[in-house]
């Protein structure tokens, strides 16, 4: 006879095993569910009643019009890494960025920053840069390692610069505003993007030949022949991010409908650059179909597991667990950002997102903790799941567009410098939360509190 009190740790090594055995999310949390439902129910623990609660909550995730924003972010994306923009804009940067030391680096930083924003999709960011920087960084005496890392980095930005779509999946999952999450995201995305400038620069500076200037006969656009090119770059995905992000942020389109008009935006884009064909669209919403079913079976999956856990008490098991952490709030999150980062070596963010997510998001609330606020913290740390060798997705990419000359070990090598550089931003927005937090005082909102008094300091952070 099994235990009432050992039923929710059972529940979650048996999901553990599960995903050990390779078998897929969707399919081991729904099985999972379902095993100790029949088990729970065998044993006395709860009433088969219970189970009558999902079928309500599985067309509640079919009728959810905030997870719509997926498919049209993806679709954009898609439909945006065919359009061009990203050869002209690598093109254009790299030669108004040329004459300075690094000034690859750097443009395909900012190029990686701007198509995070009109894309939201790494895999879509990642594989365009690689093409088209990497070969370039290559053959101007780039370090292989720094090359690579850049690229990859760049890429995953589009992990939480809105319109990503981790944000909204987190803000699902946490119960909070999408258009909240976005807005509490992009300060702390461009300070990250910052740093990736940062520290291009301290290479460049203490090793000037692993990031060199390009020679004069590689810059063929000077004055205001580059100038004009520059603005006939940058002026359209400036104008689709207004389209998506600014009139989310004025209030004027939900996310949803933000996603909409881009979506429509990055079709007429295509079709100005003449790489609109049925094609294209066939791929883009094979593409697009096949992401969103995966997202959307995760969800019936987690729907599954995570009832029949709080059946058991499971998440009153968790809560413990986590409350009674030294340190209070600083405990709770400390010991949570390092679980996030391990984990990220072995789940991508979506089986984070909802297997783990909505254990922690209770005892967040209980504990003070700000939704929005610790969305964007854990999205941050999620981030190096794309990063993380060696299961990092967007180091799969780049080799999958690498030359052959660059080994996988110089992906992996390169992408670590900025894993940490990721982690040091997971401690700035720990050590600083107004970077999310600006205007909570407007919406009267609860701000995080971090007390160190167990540690002897008088410290309290608002």
């Amino acid at each position: 006879m099994i235990g009432f009190e050992v039923m929710a740790p059972l529940m979650f090594l048996g999901l553990v095993v599960f995903l050990l055995l390779g078998y897929p999310v969707a399919f081991s949390l729904a099985a999972n569910g379902l095993l100790f439902m029949f088990v729970g129910i065998g044993q006395g623990f709860f009433e088969f009643s219970l189970m009558q609660a999902l079928p309500d909550r599985v067309f509640g995730i079919m009728s959810n019009s905030v997870l719509l924003a997926i498919p049209f972010f993806t679709f954009m994306g898609l439909i945006l890494e065919r359009s061009g923009m990203a050869e002209e804009l690598l093109d254009t940067l790299g030669q108004l960025f040329g004459p300075v030391r690094g000034g690859l680096a750097y443009s395909v930083i900012f190029v990686g920053a701007l198509l995070a924003a009109t894309t939201g999709v790494v895999a879509a960011s990642v594989i365009a840069m690689g093409l088209i920087s990497l070969p370039i960084m290559l053959r101007y005496g780039y370090d292989t390692r720094l090359a690579t890392g850049v690229i990859a980095a760049s890429g995953t930005l589009a992990q939480i610069i809105p319109p990503s779509l981790v944000l909204i999946v987190l803000a699902d999952q946490l119960g909070a505003s999408v258009g909240d999450m976005y807005k509490g995201a992009l300060i702390p995305s461009l300070v990250l993007a910052a740093l990736y400038v940062g520290y291009v620069f301290l290479v460049s500076t203490i090793r000037p030949a692993a990031a060199p200037a390009l020679p004069p006969e590689a810059r063929a656009l000077r004055g205001l022949a580059l100038l004009r090119k520059a603005l006939v770059s940058l002026v359209p995905p400036l104008v689709l991010v207004f389209l998506v992000l600014g009139t989310i942020f004025l209030g004027i389109a939900t996310p949803t409908e933000g996603g909409a008009m881009g979506a429509a935006g990055a079709l007429i884009l295509a079709l100005a650059n003449k790489r609109l064909n049925l094609d294209l669209l066939k791929q883009a919403m094979d593409s697009t179909a096949k992401l969103t079913s995966f997202v959307i079976f995760i969800l019936i999956g987690s729907t599954v597991f995570s009832l029949v856990f709080r059946g058991v008490d499971g998440d009153l098991w968790v809560e413990g667990l986590l409350t009674a952490l030294p340190g209070g709030e600083l405990g709770f999150l400390i010991v949570v950002n390092i679980l996030i980062f391990v984990l990220a070596f072995f789940l991508d963010f979506f089986e984070i997102a909802f297997i783990i997510v909505p254990l922690l998001a209770p005892v967040a609330q209980k504990l003070g903790i700000d939704l929005v606020w610790f969305g964007v913290l854990l999205g941050i740390n999620m981030q190096t799941s794309f990063m993380h060798p060696p299961f990092g997705f967007a180091l799969f990419y780049l080799r999958s567009v690498a030359p052959k000359a660059v080994r996988t070990g110089d992906i992996y090598w390169g992408a670590i410098p900025f894993v940490i550089v990721q982690l040091l931003m997971v401690a700035i927005v720990l050590s600083f939360p107004g970077l999310v937090l600006e205007d909570a005082a407007d919406k009267n909102e609860t701000p995080v509190e971090i007390r160190l008094e167990d540690y002897g300091g008088g410290y309290n952070t608002q």
